[in-house]
């Protein structure tokens, strides 16, 4: 079974935001422009649409809401029972049939209010038909307010749940409160637990993790537990009766033999009596804490008898083991003995059952038994021994070379080579005929051996050592017990002197060079040195023109406001002629001959515009003489 993933879930809406989203979304994505004049079955169609797409809308979201939330009745047995004792099942599954109840008004609430408008005969009548479709609908959603906030307040509880697996290899830690649980668990794994010495630290359940013969082990920390009835338990001590009840685990029943958690040895054992029954089954570990506090050796023996019975009365599934997590003796004892415990009952849990047999049936497992005696040796054919033999005659004490790295050439002998290339021999020699030695180039044996990209040459041949024998040796990487790769040049202690002192020297021409040019600019005038200083704010000021951007990313300005300033006071920030003279005559231009012909265009376009207003008024005459003749002629015929 997966492990469950509560912080996936979606966040739950309020009841007034969810009836936003709908609307909002239905203003958004259907038509919103109707008119009287269109064919009333268009006018049917536009307010239908929207009808029904409301309801698909929150059809869809309660939907979403509903398959988030899990099932009680189809997940874990132990995340059951946990809803149940955080939310409580009854008004978990209410909260639920409330939602799905109003997904279902809304539904039925669209199918009959699409039945009507499909007979509306007008558009305001469709229109208050929508409308009152789409009241109904926010009206049933505002009723689930109190559902609505109840579930998001069970899902953002939900989501700091541990995301625990319940049928993985799982150690069980519990006790009364205060007796080291959550100390054994942060020495284990890594998690941080907090630890304060007061009861009821831990409030809900933690889950850690470790490794141990290269298995992942799942470790939950469960609250303190009080000896008293089942209906008297709280919320937070349920969830440890909860988890010992339902998940396959190695229990560790922690008891604290100092008495430094405010309870006794008597009451300790009282509460494992009355917890027992949770504990069949189950891989059972007691765990005597504090012994650097209280050694069991010095502890009076009532109570160590006290503490052996019970292990006894608990039955062959039981241990008892000695920790203190303070000076960590027994620590990784304890972790041990409880993996190796449900390992072995995860095994043979897995033998008993009815797989096994199955499995078992079809396998046959053959054991060969020797007929006699005797010690027959391996057969090797006299051909084969004797081309051994010619063989090692021919090659003699000839040594092989090592191939590795390299890739092989066309003339290599493989008899010749143990597990490498080509040789320089075999490279210097054409057609490998050693009467007639003829050296190739790199090229040619690049092209015999592949082309480019698959033949690398062989640069062992220029190898300068003691014995040029040695050149075709493979490397080891391991010689006389030490690594190669940390071999230790004798001498890198005076080239490293060498380095250093070089170093030195070029840092002080450095410095010396440096001083040099400050002694330059020194021994310049106040003149000179404020030249320099306005060369370099020039450079400066050109590089910086250089790097801009050159405004490719800046919007085109329309020509009525282009080159205004943002002073309106300035009068050479206004486009006219005045203030074009006073520019142009600032960097050196005759502007009178520009202005002369833009007053020529001004004067030019004002003559147009009169004459089109002239034709138009004469025009305009013209018409109203015509109707007063028209009205004369009327007049006379009466």
């Amino acid at each position: 079974m997966p492990v469950y993933n509560f912080k996936k879930m979606a966040p739950v809406p309020s009841a007034n935001d969810l009836v936003d989203i709908v609307l909002t979304r239905t203003q958004r994505r259907t038509p919103t422009v109707v008119h009287p004049g269109y064919k009333i079955t268009r006018i049917r169609n536009f307010y239908m649409r929207k009808i029904k797409f409301t309801q698909q809308t929150i059809s869809d979201r309660l939907t979403a809401m509903l398959a988030d939330f899990p099932r009680l009745s189809d997940i874990h047995p132990f995340y059951s029972d946990l809803c149940n004792t955080l939310y409580d099942r009854d008004h978990y599954k209410l909260a639920l049939g409330q939602i799905n109840t109003a997904k279902q008004l809304v539904d039925a609430v669209a199918r009959d209010m699409i039945r009507m408008v499909k007979y509306g005969d007008s558009l305001y009548r469709c229109k208050c038909l929508k409308r009152a479709a789409l009241g109904r609908m926010c009206t049933i959603l505002k009723r689930q307010k109190a559902s609505l906030s109840y579930l998001e307040e069970v899902r953002k509880h939900m989501s700091r749940l541990p995301a625990l697996d319940p049928n993985t290899r799982t150690l069980l830690m519990c006790g009364l409160p205060n007796v080291g649980k959550s100390s054994f668990m942060n020495k284990i794994t890594r998690a941080n637990v907090d630890v304060q010495p007061y009861a009821f630290t831990t409030k809900s359940l933690f889950v850690g993790h470790t490794d141990y013969k290269y298995l992942r082990w799942q470790v939950i920390d469960t609250p303190g537990i009080l000896d008293h009835s089942l209906e008297q338990r709280n919320t937070i001590e349920m969830q440890a009766i909860t988890a010992l009840a339902h998940l396959t685990c190695s229990v560790l029943y922690f008891v604290d033999i100092s008495e430094q958690c405010g309870f006794t040895i008597e009451q300790q054992c009282n509460l494992f009596r009355s917890i027992q029954p949770l504990f069949a089954n189950k891989q059972l570990v007691v765990v005597i804490n504090k012994i650097d506090a209280q050694p069991w050796d010095t502890l009076d023996s009532k109570y160590q008898t006290m503490i052996e019975e019970l292990v006894k009365e608990s039955g062959s599934n039981t241990s008892m083991l000695h920790m203190s997590n303070v000076s960590e003796e027994g620590v990784s004892n304890v972790k041990n003995h409880a993996c190796d415990k449900l390992l072995a009952a995860r095994v043979d849990s897995r033998v008993s059952g009815n797989k096994v047999d199955s499995v078992m049936n079809r396998l046959r497992v053959a054991y060969p038994t020797a007929r006699d005696g005797v010690t027959r040796e391996a057969f090797i054919p006299e051909s084969v021994l004797k081309e051994r033999e010619e063989r090692a005659n021919e090659s003699g004490d000839k040594k092989n070379k090592s191939r590795a790295g390299y890739a092989p050439t066309v003339n290599d002998d493989d008899e010749e080579y143990d597990e490498t290339p080509p040789e320089s021999e075999d490279e210097m020699m054409n057609g490998g005929s050693s009467s007639n030695p003829k050296k190739k180039t790199a090229r040619e044996l690049m092209w015999e051996n592949g082309g480019p990209g698959v033949w690398a040459p062989d640069y062992r041949e220029q190898y300068d050592l003691a014995d040029p024998d040695w050149r075709f040796d493979a490397i080891p990487q391991i010689l006389d017990g030490k690594n190669i790769a940390d071999y230790v040049d004798p001498d890198i202690d005076a080239k490293l002197q060498l380095l250093e002192e070089e170093e030195e020297r070029l840092a002080a021409e450095y410095d010396a060079a440096n001083m040099e040019r400050m002694d330059d600019e020194e021994s310049l005038d106040e003149m000179e040195k404020a030249q320099v200083n306005e060369i370099r704010d020039r450079v400066k000021i050109a590089r910086a023109y250089k790097e801009r951007s050159g405004g490719r990313n800046r919007p085109a300005l329309p020509r009525e406001i282009r080159g205004r300033a943002k002073d309106r006071h300035d009068d050479d920030a206004k486009l006219n002629a005045d203030a074009i003279e006073r520019r142009m005559g600032r960097v050196g231009v005759d502007a009178s001959k520009m202005l002369e012909r833009g007053r020529k265009r001004e004067r030019a376009e004002d003559e147009r515009k009169e004459r089109r207003r002239r034709n138009a008024r004469g025009e305009k005459d013209a018409d109203m003489e015509d109707a007063a003749a028209s009205d004369e002629d009327a007049e006379d015929t009466r």
